[in-house]
């Protein structure tokens, strides 16, 4: 009971990790498309779970827990997820969202992030957020099933609420997509992943969205 209680702590949009700054690229996308009705907005964030964070973030947080206090292999884990985001602003957001995610949980007193905090800090590692959760979770809860569905969880509420926010959606449709997005997230927690399960990523639209939105003049997120 207590682990379920800390995932919940941990995917609550009130903890202070730094994702009220970043919109995932949904932004850019809506600066693209304004006029997105909300079945194409709903596709649009089921895509992202399924082409970016099953394949992508979640296999970084999973590759993360699974190296614990191994300081190399974090590290060598955040250097492959800085050498394949190809989109600027979305390597810098994820480094400044996990050093947000560190900071939290250093303050909060966790031995680990402040490990990974200086670890950051002296170049070793480059803390991009899906390995700092990995490996700060791996401390934290008790396996790597209920560290995924945290991260399902955190990435669609942000998403829908950076959406919100931006007035694309409104607050009780945004809840009933976050609820359509629970059996996703839970079917795409559940598939197998091994060691040798490698990155990988395929938004070309919210890539450039995504590119396009740091050469704007007026934005509500960092990216």
């Amino acid at each position: 009971m207590l682990a379920t209680l800390r995932a919940i702590w941990q995917a609550d949009g009130a903890f202070p990790s730094g994702s009220i700054a970043f919109s995932y690229g949904i932004e850019g996308a809506l600066a693209l498309q304004p006029d997105l009705g909300s079945e194409a907005f709903a596709a649009l964030v089921q895509t992202i779970l399924r082409q970016r964070w099953a394949s992508y973030d979640r296999i970084a947080l999973l590759r993360a827990f699974r190296a614990r206090d191994d300081l190399d292999a974090i590290a060598a884990i955040d250097r492959e997820v800085e050498a394949s985001t190809l989109v600027e602003t979305l390597r810098t957001g994820s480094r400044r969202h996990g050093a947000s995610f560190l900071a939290s949980h250093a303050r909060l007193g966790d031995p680990r992030a402040g490990r990974l905090r200086e670890a950051v800090r002296s170049g070793r590692c480059l803390g991009h957020i899906a390995v700092m959760q990995g490996a700060v979770w791996s401390a934290t809860l008790p396996d790597a099933s209920l560290a995924q569905l945290t991260s399902g969880y955190a990435v669609a509420s942000s998403m829908i609420t950076a959406a919100v926010r931006l007035g694309a959606i409104g607050a009780l449709p945004g809840q009933a997509l976050l609820r359509d997005c629970l059996p996703l997230i839970a079917e795409l927690a559940a598939d197998e992943t091994s060691e040798l399960t490698e990155l990988s990523s395929f938004l070309p639209f919210l890539e450039i969205a995504s590119a396009r939105h740091a050469r704007s003049e007026v934005r509500l997120f960092a990216n």
